[in-house]
């Protein structure tokens, strides 16, 4: 999962990079007629919204990871009555990864709004004052976004490390208790009998 989140994480954080240069590239919108112009003004709304909604993946893909190998954490360690230490170091890393996932997707969700608030085809009067807000909020909040993924990734790999060892203490149990440790079936003669 860490390799997985990295490179989208990457991929996030270029798409919006490149967003922000093409939103720097076209410039100032207000007064604005040349079609070529406006049309890459709309390239650079979708990217926008693109780059929003990966953002908001990378974050998901995290929190679905904790919540997914949390729970299983939970029930192996009760299947085979394992130490509850498993459970809790894993509620602990959980707790820690949620406010930094929600708090990346509100930092895109900041960097969405002051573009819209900014955009002068949205209609409203004012959106001129808001195009400085919006770069420099833009910029800030790109940065929140790309240290919101850097923190998670420690996460995401001390998490990983916990499932190892799990399945470690799930091993030595299933040795323990003579049960053969890599299809999960008990070890000794094939059962015999009619078929059907």
């Amino acid at each position: 999962m860490e390799r997985v989140f990295g490179r989208v994480a990457i991929f996030a954080v270029a798409l919006m990079a490149a967003t922000a240069c093409l939103g720097l590239w076209i410039g100032d919108l207000h007064g604005q007629t040349d079609p070529a112009v406006l049309r890459w003004a709309t390239v650079h709304r979708l990217s926008g919204v693109l780059a929003a909604l990966m953002v908001v993946l990378v974050n998901s893909m995290a929190v679905t990871y904790f919540i997914g190998t949390g729970r299983w954490c939970r029930e192996v360690a009760e299947t085979y009555r394992l130490d509850d230490g498993f459970d809790f170091r894993s509620r602990q890393l959980k707790r820690r990864a949620f406010p930094l996932a929600l708090f990346g997707m509100l930092a895109v969700v900041g960097i969405v709004a002051l573009g819209g608030a900014a955009d002068p085809a949205s209609g409203r009067p004012g959106t001129a004052a808001w195009v400085t807000p919006h770069l420099v909020g833009a910029l800030g909040l790109m940065g929140v976004v790309a240290w919101c993924f850097t923190a998670q990734l420690p996460g995401i790999r001390r998490q990983h490390e916990l499932v190892e060892e799990v399945l470690a203490a799930v091993r030595a149990v299933r040795l323990a208790r003579g049960l053969d440790v890599e299809s999960g079936t008990e070890r000794g003669p094939a059962p015999t009998g009619g078929g059907g």
